[in-house]
């Protein structure tokens, strides 16, 4: 039996509203920012502190459609995927490097919202659906600068 020691689930809020994108074959692809906060209470000043981390997610196929229709910008999301390094030069010869979530399930938080559920009809192979997670990398992410247009620190 296989098994992922390659996992991640965060809680968190969509940073920015989901971007859908499309491989040349036609598969669809979302990727958005999630903003997870861990507070704490300082042991020597009794004060509360508070740490930001973000994540950028990507979603393929089903889930990329689905997340590109429900998922807006400032919603509390659970994302649960695995970790994906990926590298590549800029136009100008600098090398960049980032790790993403590549998404299994994305899903609304319920611990302060509530959400009206819609089941989707599954597609054939043949209409970009089937299967799940995964897919060919798509380069850089949008903007010509990277992650500095975007506002963002890719861990």
């Amino acid at each position: 039996m296989a098994t992922n020691l390659n996992s991640i689930t965060v809680v968190g809020n969509v940073t920015r509203d989901p971007e859908m994108r499309y491989t040349p074959s036609g598969i669809s692809q979302v990727t958005l920012g999630v903003a997870v906060n861990r507070s704490w209470r300082n042991q020597q000043t009794n004060e509360w502190e508070e740490r930001t981390s973000f994540f950028n997610v990507v979603c393929w196929r089903e889930l990329a459609d689905n997340v590109g229709a429900s998922i807006k910008k400032g919603m509390r999301v659970m994302v649960s995927g695995r970790l994906e390094q990926r590298s590549w030069e800029t136009e100008q010869g600098d090398k960049r490097s980032v790790v993403e979530i590549i998404a299994d399930e994305v899903g609304p938080s319920l611990r302060f919202a509530t959400a009206d559920i819609h089941r989707t009809e599954r597609r054939g192979p043949g209409e970009g659906g089937g299967g799940g997670g995964g897919g060919a990398p798509m380069g850089p992410p949008p903007g010509p600068g990277g992650y500095d247009d975007i506002g963002e620190e890719p861990f």
